[in-house]
């Protein structure tokens, strides 16, 4: 293969712009541009499969909502009376509070799909309590509150299942239902982990909240703790699409905060706009030109190849995820997941499908490594983001993130070797994979 060769010529390219820091979805359109030009292609096909990709696509306008939802969730007080409801539950035990820090992931990831926009939230809001009257080292608050958020895009709705049904073309309701069981997984190897280090390093406990207050608390919380509960419910119901179900999370959140909770105004509305447009320009740059990478590697005939060359190797379904998984683990080290879901996964798809292997089991074990991926150095972008928030060391929240990656590792094994795990509950509501 030489540079005269247009395909080498885009690779290189790529990868160029890249090292020089334009970002990853600017650089695939420039370099997908090159490729037309130096194939003699037609160079508009790049603006249209631009275009096709993002104002086509219906499914596409999940993404944006979801985010919306997140940003109206953390300008009012829905998270602070979720924060108050988890502390209730877990706050009294040894570790208490930091089992809180995982409770509440769990059950803002049921609201947001993001990692990022997690850690960033009540993440954030985690990490100055944790580290109040030295409760807890920096460094720890800091990884917990990273590994805690990796559920997020795990459990239903989520942003990365939404971009990988794109891809894959498997049901986003039944993607979401099969997110269940292994976010639950991930929160109770966290758990046991933070019981474990409780013990071993004397961490604090919280005040005990009275009984009495309990049925209290639980109704401040529980417009929001009820958003799951109606998504799933219209999802599975029939009654909304996961665009309208986006919608109406977004909708809802609104509702509660500027109505009922009557802590959202005009300022706070029109800060979380800002906010939510900010980063949907920021995905959707990075989906437009994934899209029209993608096109290039179509052109190429690259996924046809692959599935050859990958099944020339008499490659069993359970070989096969084994090496997905080391693939994509590597990968997560230094791309961002959403890259890899729309770049690296159309081209592994097809093998799957050969194989046997079903897309709503192949999406979870995709997703969840790319998630790994936010947590592993040397890229690990949610590191990157617990460390500015919180400005502990970079090294010292890697340390503490170890413990938790190796749990997390063991529940990878889990649902890559069980796919009764991550299909049991799609198969409660029909699914017939």
């Amino acid at each position: 293969m030489s540079l005269s060769d247009p395909f080498t010529l885009c690779i290189v390219t790529l990868v160029a712009m890249s090292l020089l820091g334009l970002p990853i979805g600017h650089a695939m359109i420039g370099a997908s541009i090159l490729y037309l030009y130096a194939a003699g292609l037609d160079m508009g096909t790049a603006a249209e499969q631009l275009l096709n990709s993002m104002f086509t696509s219906y499914t596409m306008l999940a993404v944006p909502l979801f985010i919306l939802a997140a940003e109206l969730m953390n300008s009012g007080s829905m998270t602070i009376r979720l924060l108050n409801f988890c502390n209730a539950l877990v706050g009294r035990f040894r570790g208490g509070l930091a089992q809180v820090n995982i409770l509440q992931s769990l059950i803002f990831a049921g609201m947001s799909g993001s990692a990022i926009a997690d850690a960033a939230g009540m993440g954030k809001m985690m990490q100055k309590m944790m580290t109040e009257n030295n409760k807890y080292t920096p460094s720890f608050a800091a990884s917990l509150t990273a590994v805690s958020a990796v559920m997020a895009p795990i459990l239903p709705p989520s942003i990365p299942l939404v971009i990988y049904s794109l891809v894959s073309n498997a049901s986003i309701g039944f993607l979401f239902l099969a997110g269940i069981l292994p976010g639950l997984l991930i929160a109770l190897s966290q758990m046991v982990i933070v019981a474990w280090s409780a013990r071993r390093q004397n961490f604090p406990t919280e005040a005990p909240v009275p009984v009495r207050k309990l049925p209290g608390i639980t109704m401040r919380a529980l417009p929001a703790l009820m958003l799951p509960v109606v998504l799933l419910v219209g999802l599975r119901g029939g009654v909304m699409t996961p665009t309208e179900a986006a919608a109406v999370a977004a909708g809802y959140a609104l509702v509660v905060s500027a109505i009922i909770h009557r802590d959202v105004g005009l300022r706070e509305f029109f800060a979380s706009l800002l906010s939510a447009g900010r980063m949907t320009a920021s995905v959707g740059m990075l989906i437009a030109g994934a899209m029209v990478f993608n096109y290039v590697v179509t052109v190429e005939n690259i996924p046809a190849s692959l599935s050859a060359f990958l099944l020339s190797f008499e490659l069993t379904p359970l070989t096969f995820l084994l090496l997905v998984n080391l693939v994509l683990l590597l990968l997560g080290c230094l791309l961002e997941g959403t890259t890899i879901i729309l770049v690296i996964v159309p081209v592994l798809v097809p093998t799957a499908q050969a194989l046997g292997i079903d897309m709503v089991h192949f999406g979870i074990v995709v997703v969840f490594n790319v998630m790994l991926g936010l947590i592993t150095p040397p890229y690990g972008l949610l590191l990157f983001v617990v460390a500015r928030v919180s400005g502990a060391p970079l090294r010292d929240i890697v340390r503490d993130t170890m413990p938790f990656l190796i749990g997390m590792f063991v529940a990878l094994a889990i649902i890559t070797f069980i796919p009764s795990v991550v299909l049991f509950v799609p198969r409660l509501f029909g699914y017939s994979g």
